[in-house]
This record gives C-alpha cells, structure tokens and sequence, in this order.
C-alpha cells in the first residue's frame, strides 16, 4: 500500500534529504507534499489525504509543536500519527511532545533504515519503531 506523507520543515534541504531517505529505505510512497512550516503543513492536512507526517520543532510562522496541537484538536486531523525529527532530543522535551500526541521522534541526523523503521511501525503496526 502506498502512503501519502507530509514533510513539514523550514529547510528545502532537509526536506529533500527526507524525500531522498524515504526513497532509499524503500517506504512505498504514494504523494509526498511538503510544507516549509506548520501553518502550510495544516493547509495541506485540510485538502489533501495524508497517512504520516514528518515534522521539523523549530520553524518560522508555526512550528511543529503548534501544529501537532492544532492537529490533536481538529477531528478529521487527530487520527494522523507525526514523527518529530529534530536535532532536538532532552528527556524532557520528548516526553513533553508525547504528551502533545507526538507518535515517534527521529534525530538529525538520522539513517534511512532508521525512518523506514519508524514510518513501518506507525503505518503497519509492526512494533519494530
């Protein structure tokens, strides 16, 4: 089954390498959109089918962690699982974005086989993430 996925990050690099990484690590991919921050990202979830979205914390506009909490609150948005993936990675502050409803966190930099790890156990359930 292919899944649609969201790739939501201020840097167009990052947004590439991601692109690239999910291609790699052969995540069967049916649309990836891209969004360069939260607020565009929410704009996309509202039109468009979307299984997974993959997130950047820190971006101009809306970050990450505002958008999963407007995601966690809109019915239609909650449901969509997001891995942070973020330089970012104190105790505190992923417990914190699990308590928002974050599903998985991913630090940059990460391996392909570390995001197909991740995108499998949220997509297909196989409690390998």
């Amino acid at each position: 089954m292919a899944y649609n996925i969201l790739v939501v990050d201020d840097s167009a690099t990052v947004r590439a390498v991601i692109a690239k990484s999910l291609n790699l690590a052969g995540v069967d991919l049916g649309s990836l959109f891209q969004a360069a921050n939260g607020a565009e990202g929410l704009e996309i979830l509202r039109k468009e089918w979307v299984d997974l979205v993959l997130a950047d914390i820190n971006m101009p506009v809306m970050g990450g962690v505002a958008m999963v909490e407007e995601m966690k609150g809109d019915e239609s948005l909650k449901g969509i699982p997001v891995i942070i993936v973020s330089t970012e990675g104190s105790v505190t502050r992923l417990q914190g974005l699990k308590d928002k409803g974050v599903s998985a966190f991913l630090r940059k930099p990460f391996a392909p086989e570390d995001l197909k790890r991740a995108v499998d156990s949220l997509l297909k359930g196989d409690g390998n993430g």
